[in-house]
């Protein structure tokens, strides 16, 4: 038995609380102790031990006791998992079936548990690949069961990178590179196992949502947890949830701390202060729509101290710097050295978790845009990090991994400017797509978390703007886009693109893809 499935099992059979999840079909929450998904999970695992099959474990579908039993069952099998995201709105059914099949094969995936309608597409399509109904699966066993030694080189996690600045890769974790970076966050936010309980939607799919769950199911606290559709089709659940299960620890994108505090009039009648820490991570920290959330969320008990913007990756298992409990937002202000460049706010992600390290290695042309900054492409380097992507040369932790990420180092902290393949410039500048967007999103009719900033790479380079609008006047959206954006970003668009809600291409996570955004402008050129 590994490592990692030794702490679960541990953690999970010693532990008196409970895994609850919300079932979105009678919208109650559904509590399991964590000792019966264990029984469950040893079940998966005897299943996957009774079939011909040896390569590795994929998870398909919203959040159940089964599935997420079948994660810890496919460790106590010996085998890595991998979980990908279910149909989107508006997706093919048949040719995301085949495209996820496909893509779970090409990682060396031949045993697949999902459920309902994913379910029934995945067993419909024709692959090498066995699908299996993790429902009728997962039951309770009381048989006793042997764990599998995995072999010393498998890994616990195929994780899926984000690909939103190119081509999607698989990360290889493993077990050891999992349980440190969860032993490293739980001893970072000081995780107190006889006070703390954790409520989350974060996808399992993403590095940010499994890390959370698994937080949970190693420290054997309370855990609620809500499928990702649940808080899209009523973000302010959201609220209600930390407010009934009157969870500690908290995580989400920054969108939705953007959008609640945007919208706080319509918030329920809640009571949030029991949260110490709400995680801000997975996409570019907003100061001002964060101290917006921050303050809208005061009138309900929310602390200022309890939100933590953060930094992670995939290649990372998850986390790698954080904030102390506490602290809350802290920010780098950065003015211009012009006396007509605008001021800028940088959020400071925090320091290291337990395990890890960060420097900032010099990048020539960078820094001109933060005065006094020595800015540079991050490198990390801890017992959290991933042993090499799937098809690819072996990555030693103990080397320094370039994130690929602009930043640099404060007294308090990391700051990230933004992707060194995304840095736009025009006119000699280098300007970071992210404070475009967020100027931008600011007009009347564009869609929050829906503009992508881009530069072209013709002889003269220049700024385009890629937006999803709705309204009655586009030509006076434009004109103020353009003027919000000369005016505090020091930059004028050449071109500002509208399209229909739901056009921008994402990752299945959500971010957006500015390189292929690129791409499609440079095509339509």
């Amino acid at each position: 038995m590994s490592v990692l499935a030794g702490a679960l099992t541990r953690a999970m059979t010693a532990s008196d609380q409970d895994l609850v999840i919300f079932d979105q079909v009678s919208g109650t929450w559904q509590r399991n102790p964590w000792a019966q998904v264990h029984s469950r999970a040893q079940s998966v695992a005897a299943r996957v031990l009774d079939t011909d099959q040896t390569g590795a474990v994929g998870l398909v579908g919203d959040p159940t006791v089964e599935l997420v039993a079948a994660i810890a069952g496919a460790w106590l099998a010996g085998r890595p998992v991998s979980i990908l995201p279910g149909p989107v709105r508006g997706a093919d059914p048949q040719q995301w079936a085949r495209a996820t099949l496909n893509r779970f094969a090409g990682i060396g995936v031949d045993t697949v548990f999902s459920h309902t309608a994913s379910l029934q597409l995945l067993s419909e399509t024709d692959s090498g690949v066995a699908v299996h109904d993790v429902a009728t699966v997962a039951t309770e066993r009381s048989a006793a069961f042997t764990p599998v030694a995995a072999a010393p080189d498998a890994p616990a996690v195929l994780q899926g990178t984000a690909g939103s600045t190119g081509t999607p890769r698989t990360a290889q974790l493993s077990p050891a590179a999992v349980l440190a970076n969860i032993s490293g966050l739980l001893a970072h936010v000081e995780l107190d196992a006889s006070e703390d309980a954790g409520c989350t939607w974060l996808p399992l799919y993403h590095d940010m949502g499994l890390t959370f769950f698994l937080s949970g199911a190693l420290s054997g606290v309370p855990l609620w947890l809500a499928p990702t559709a649940a808080f899209a089709a009523s973000p302010f659940r959201w609220l209600t949830w930390l407010h009934e299960s009157g969870a500690t620890l908290t995580a989400a994108p920054n969108f939705a701390y953007s959008v609640l505090g945007k919208y706080a009039r319509r918030i329920p009648d809640v009571d949030l202060s029991r949260v110490r820490v709400a995680i801000n991570g997975g996409e570019p920290v907003d100061c001002a729509a964060l101290e917006r959330f921050v303050t809208e969320l005061a009138k309900f008990g929310f602390a200022p101290g309890a939100v933590t913007p953060s930094y992670g990756l995939a290649e990372a298992t998850c986390a790698v710097t954080a904030p102390r409990p506490g602290t809350g937002l802290l920010y780098d202000e950065i003015i211009g050295a012009a006396t007509d460049s605008p001021t800028r706010r940088h959020a400071i992600l925090g320091v290291p978790i337990p395990g890890m390290q960060v420097r900032v290695a010099p990048t020539a042309g960078h820094d001109a845009e933060a005065p006094g900054r020595d800015v540079g492409e991050i490198e990390i380097r801890g017992t959290s990090m991933m042993s090499g992507y799937i098809g690819e040369p072996a990555h030693d932790p103990d080397t320094w991994f370039a994130t690929g990420d602009l930043g640099y180092l404060t007294d308090d902290g990391l700051v990230v400017c933004g992707r060194a393949k995304e840095i736009i410039t025009v006119a000699g500048r280098n300007v970071f797509p992210t404070e475009i967007e967020r100027v931008a999103a600011e007009t009347r009719g564009v869609r929050e978390g829906a503009v992508v900033a881009v530069g072209t790479d013709d002889v003269r380079p220049a700024l385009v703007v890629v937006a999803e609008f709705r309204g009655p006047d586009e030509a006076g959206a434009r004109s103020d886009l353009i003027s919000r954006v000369a005016s505090e970003c020091g930059v004028v668009p050449a071109k500002v693109v509208f399209l229909a809600p739901g056009s921008l291409p994402r990752t299945s996570s959500g971010k957006l893809r500015r390189i292929e955004v690129k791409q499609n402008m440079e095509a339509m050129s």
